[in-house]
């Protein structure tokens, strides 16, 4: 247990030292171009978000909304022993659910929102299936196929908007906006965080967060799980099946991404599916909270709110004539250290173990 809390208190600290090496990192950047603005520039980057008070927060809210559940899918994925590069893909697959939903079945009423949610958790899921059955049945790599399954649902998805003439705005080259019975109600959002555009689906993936940490820390399949993607041989010898336990993990990891797309693209902000290709951004920076929040669910939250405050704040850069790009610098540079600090605590670890066995052989 101690050894636990102390490892869980190391991680804690390093992402917290990279988060520190980042934004130096990000001010070094802003002095070489513009030194007369750097310190200005850099303090909108730090308090950007909270220029419009309650509403910028709810602004961040609204952003960490997607990347919340797009690094959770990562992190679960990678908890269990699966490097889950499939985000992208599954958020796009499980967004176009969504907004199928949305658009064609507008007849359901209160319930059709949550029936375009279920849409884009069932299609999100079965596009990280594949990935799990190749994996399991025939030891497939699954970076590969998840990398494989993201451009496959990119022109899929591409092709099935611009081909059915229900779904396809001509004339702006995207999909068509979705029935206000489709938008996730705002659940008491507007009346906390007035003129943004955050609404339940803060909420919605706050209870997703939850869930995934009862499931990996409370319950015997969540053990399971984690305990094959710790050691799969200790596993096997546990009597726990390997080939289950891949697929139930990539198959949950694809409906945690579906449902990011879903949250985002049935906000009610205009956010549509255009037709071009290029995969979204939210997919790949959920590979980016998982890193920070070291997998762990409540750290994959605050990670992913700390990432859309960064994004947020680094909106108003343009007002001191910089690129808004050197956030992505920033959080590059974040990400960079993180896993220099986990490799780093991870040799540490071998050493000390090794350490150990040498004094041990030598009493012996």
């Amino acid at each position: 247990m101690k050894t636990n809390k102390k490892r869980n208190y190391v991680g804690v600290l390093s992402s917290v030292f990279a988060i520190v090496i980042g934004l130096l990192v990000g001010l070094v950047v802003l002095l070489l171009c513009n030194p007369s603005q750097a310190f200005p520039g850099f303090f909108t980057i730090l308090t950007g978000a909270l220029t419009h008070g309650m509403k910028g927060i709810g602004q961040v809210f609204y952003y960490a909304t997607p990347i919340i559940l797009t690094g959770l899918s990562v992190g679960f994925a990678f908890k269990t022993g699966v490097f889950n590069i499939g985000t992208p893909g599954q958020f796009l697959v499980g967004a176009f659910g969504a907004v199928y939903v949305g658009i064609m079945w507008d007849k359901l009423g209160g319930a059709h929102w949550i029936v375009a949610l279920l849409a884009s958790v069932i299609m999100g899921a079965l596009w990280g299936l594949i990935p799990g059955i190749l994996k399991a049945y025939f030891n497939v790599n699954v970076v590969i196929s998840c990398i494989m399954m993201n451009y496959i649902g990119l022109f899929a998805v591409n092709w099935t908007v611009r081909s059915y003439k229900p779904l396809f705005n001509t004339l702006r080259n995207e999909s068509k906006n979705v029935a206000v019975t489709a938008q996730i109600p705002k659940m008491g959002m507007d009346k906390l965080f007035p003129g943004s555009s955050v609404n339940g689906g803060i909420l919605i993936a706050i209870l997703v967060v939850i869930l995934i940490y009862i499931i990996l820390n409370k319950t015997t399949f969540g053990y399971e799980l984690k305990a094959v993607g710790y050691s799969p041989d200790a596993g096997k010898y546990a009597g726990i099946n390997e080939k289950r336990n891949i697929i139930a993990s990539m198959l949950i990891a694809g409906a945690i991404a579906g449902l990011g797309g879903g949250l985002l693209y049935l906000a009610g902000t205009g956010k549509h599916i255009e037709i071009k290709d290029v995969l979204g951004s939210e997919g790949f920076t959920g590979i980016s909270v998982a890193l920070l929040g070291l997998s762990h669910p409540v750290g994959v939250l605050f990670s992913g709110i700390f990432i859309a405050y960064l994004t947020a704040g680094g909106f108003y850069l343009q007002l001191f004539e910089f690129s808004t790009e050197i956030i992505d610098i920033i959080v590059a540079v974040i990400i960079y250290f993180s896993a220099f600090a986990l490799i780093v605590r991870t040799l540490l670890g071998k050493m000390k173990e090794r350490k150990q066995k040498s004094d041990r052989g030598t009493k012996a």
